[in-house]
């Protein structure tokens, strides 16, 4: 028996993919508006809605202070002589300190929509980080997955993946990852 296997290809401008696929990818168009993302609920939500974060100073007492309340003492961050020896020259801000960072600045802390953290996926860290370095953060909605609601006392729910881009002063990403939030809708679709 013969198999036969087909291959497509779509291309065209990230803008383009994005709009074909309804996902949102590197590249294409963002929106920003006065709207924390975080404050839309599930049905406002779209691909491409967009923010980008005031900017923070990474200090030497931020790495003191992660590896006291982690217990990650690792040599690159800890031991200026080590340090300066290995691949980075000096010392390096803990990559889980920069994601800490990273929340901190795109999170808003009010009740709203967003209801949990529901995973982290596709962690890259992509240039180190050093003391004195300035960070940034653009999070942008990257696709939207309703969550069938099983019973009528269930909360209305969907996950929304978003696209987590850290960059430094110089605009060079130093981490790329996606989060999934658990997001509330405004109705409900269960049926008895």
């Amino acid at each position: 028996m013969k198999h036969y296997m087909q291959r497509t290809a779509v291309q065209g401008s990230p803008t383009m993919l994005a709009a074909i696929s309804k996902q949102w990818v590197r590249g294409a168009k963002v929106e920003e508006d006065r709207i924390h993302p975080f404050r839309k609920y599930f049905e406002e939500l779209q691909p491409g809605d967009s923010l980008l974060t005031p900017r923070r100073t990474m200090t030497e007492a931020d790495i003191v202070n992660f590896a006291c309340l982690s217990g990650d003492h690792f040599y690159a961050h800890m031991d200026k002589i080590a340090a300066a020896e290995s691949i980075f020259g000096e010392r390096v801000v803990h990559g889980y300190f920069v994601l800490s960072a990273a929340a901190g600045l795109f999170v808003d802390a009010g009740v709203g929509p967003v209801i949990a953290n529901y995973g982290l996926e596709s962690l890259r860290f992509i240039e180190p980080v050093k003391p004195g370095d300035t960070i940034q953060v653009r999070l942008t909605c990257k696709r939207k997955t309703l969550k069938k609601q099983r019973s009528a006392e269930e909360k209305p729910t969907g996950v929304v993946e978003w696209a987590v881009e850290v960059f430094n002063q110089h605009q060079t990403p130093v981490a790329l990852y996606s989060i999934l939030t658990l997001v509330a809708r405004q109705h409900g679709d269960f049926v008895d």
